[in-house]
């Protein structure tokens, strides 16, 4: 075969190439954004939908999709590169210390170096240190090993939880990417070389330092700085009680399953837990006197149904009587939905609620009156009324969840002293290895898609589809708004990702390469193969009680 064609899905053309031709050779310098009309540089490609990077060679006919910063895939692509930088920008600078990522913010990742505290000295010269290479535009490569050779080569560098990982997986071939003598693994394609990495920024944070990468909405500047301590101050408790329990990475939580602990591990997570429930009662039982609502907030799959379930729970331990409202019933009447700018009704808006009656139906309560709750139809499109009355005694407190709960402007004539606000959701700070941390958004992505599946028959192929209008709803109405919780609480659980993987691996490994989601899927199945699954004999064990009882079937609250 003298040529092989392949189909450029940016321009529609068609392209006749020699095999062996580097994706970089045909790749043009700038893709543009239909929704926008911006342009982007050229950081990787999907060919026939798989991730690849622009050093990939063709031998066959294929589709190729270039894809730049406005593409997750690129994004991800841009920020391990990034990290990769900032570690070899250390090494260069302190090459006895250990560089780690521990988790991501909402400004960047927070770093910092192994039991060595980052000195505000640090943060100049690491930034100039990084300026430093990307001027040297120096390539990144990767070679394939043998396992244990590079296990031993990341316990030379004194990166343990990397060597860990690959000592607990039993493959006998790993991909090692190198930086200027430097070698990391890292679970995706990085960008060609460093000189495409010239927007990024370093700022002080607690005992490290944040990484920013640029913003998506101007790719020229890094990402805004928004301090938020009180998620900071969570996921650093959920990082101690990793550090008390030994199981900081995957590798040493595919340790522990592997040797049989599944089953007492899933009892010492579920008592932390139901443990935190209690503390958050005790909180709303101290403060009686003022507070009669509770509202809990959070984003898609952080468990707030199950969560608010369990609240009530604990208060009625403590004394208290729960009485729960749907903050769903609020909805306005079809015709007076608010639109999107796509033409269609917009129901995560706070304009889609009919917040008069909310409002004075809360003050009603809270002067000691009976109200009628509405119930709305969903299938009509207008509240009903159907003799549901509510009013409340001495010991009664109101439990409401639901998306907008933490936003001030969606109750502003009840009396906020008498609302305690939670900002639930999944936080995992448990990490691949030292510069990979876990998303918070894959691990409640994956939480949806079983349950999805399982409840309302959604395939994951449309579960993935409609995850990225998820997330900007998110973006738009919950998380401006975490900070204003009273007590922030994290439903992630230490021993879930093995249980999803077992749910949620058959699912997308059903979607189809032809499927415009299976990029998201193989990168899915790629990130859960790092990860021993539960067997059906420690599922069995989970607790009806357990959140994860919400997404996987079996729950009793």
């Amino acid at each position: 075969m003298d040529t092989i064609s392949v189909q450029c899905v940016n321009d529609g053309k068609e392209l006749e190439v020699a095999p062996g031709t580097r994706l970089k050779d045909i790749a043009p310098e700038f893709v543009t954004d239909e929704r926008s009309g911006n342009t982007y540089p050229v950081l990787a490609a999907l060919v026939d939908h798989k991730l690849k990077d622009l050093d990939y060679q063709l031998f066959y006919p294929h589709s190729i999709e270039f894809i730049g910063y406005n593409h997750p895939e690129g994004r991800r692509t841009y920020i391990r590169s990034l990290s990769f930088l900032a570690q070899r920008a250390v090494r260069s600078l302190f090459p006895d210390r250990i560089f780690k990522i521990n988790h991501s913010l909402p400004s960047g990742m927070y770093c910092k170096f192994r039991e060595i505290r980052v000195v505000d000295a640090d943060i100049p010269a690491i930034k100039e240190e990084m300026r430093r290479l990307v001027a040297l535009d120096l390539p990144f490569s990767h070679k394939k090993m043998l396992s244990e050779e590079a296990e031993a080569l990341f316990k030379s560098q004194g990166q343990k939880l990397k060597a860990a990982l690959q000592s607990s997986l039993g493959h006998y071939y790993c991909k090692v990417y190198f930086l200027d003598g430097v070698a990391d693994n890292f679970y995706g394609p990085l960008v060609p070389s460093t000189g495409m990495l010239n927007v990024f920024d370093i700022v002080p944070f607690h005992h490290g330092f944040c990484l920013q990468y640029p913003s998506t909405e101007d790719i020229s500047r890094p990402i805004p700085r928004i301090k938020q301590m009180k998620l900071t101050t969570t996921l650093k408790d959920y990082g101690n009680w990793c550090k008390t329990t030994g199981i900081v990475s995957v590798g040493a939580l595919n340790e522990l399953l592997q040797r049989g602990e599944a089953i007492s591990f899933i009892n010492l997570c579920e008592a932390r837990q139901e443990r935190a429930y209690g503390n958050l009662a005790d909180r709303i039982y101290a403060e009686r006197d003022r507070v009669k609502i509770v509202f809990l907030a959070g984003p898609s799959s952080s468990g707030k149904t199950s969560s608010s379930l369990r609240v009530a729970q604990q208060c009625k331990v403590v004394g208290l009587n729960p009485k729960v409202i749907e903050l769903d019933n609020y909805f306005l009447p079809r015709e007076l939905t608010p639109k999107d700018e796509f033409g269609n009704y917009d129901f995560e808006a706070l304009e889609a609620m009919d917040l008069n009656l909310l409002g004075a139906q809360l003050n009603a309560l809270l002067n000691g009156e009976e109200v009628e709750l509405p119930r709305f139809d969903f299938k009509k499109g207008v509240p009903m009324y159907e003799g549901n009355k509510m009013h409340l005694e001495e010991n009664d407190i109101l439990v409401m969840e639901g998306i907008h709960a933490l936003d001030p402007a969606m109750v502003p004539s009840v009396d906020q002293s008498r609302i305690f606000r939670i900002y639930a959701s999944a936080l995992t700070s448990l990490k691949l290895d030292e510069n990979c941390c876990i998303s918070t958004s894959d691990n409640r992505l994956l939480r949806r898609m079983v349950r999805d599946n399982r409840v309302r028959g959604i395939s994951p192929e449309d579960t993935i589809m409609r995850w990225p209008s998820v997330r900007r709803g998110e973006a738009r109405y919950i998380f401006p708004f975490q900070e204003n919780a009273d007590a922030q609480f994290n439903t992630a659980l230490l021993y879930e990702l093995p249980l999803l993987r077992y749910y949620a691996e058959p699912l997308l490994r059903r979607i189809r390469p032809d499927s415009p989601s299976y990029a998201e899927a193989v990168r899915l199945i790629k990130f859960l193969s790092y990860i021993v699954a539960l067997q059906p004999s420690e599922i069995q064990a989970i607790p009806p009680t357990s959140i994860l009882r919400e997404f996987i079937g079996g729950q009793t609250l």
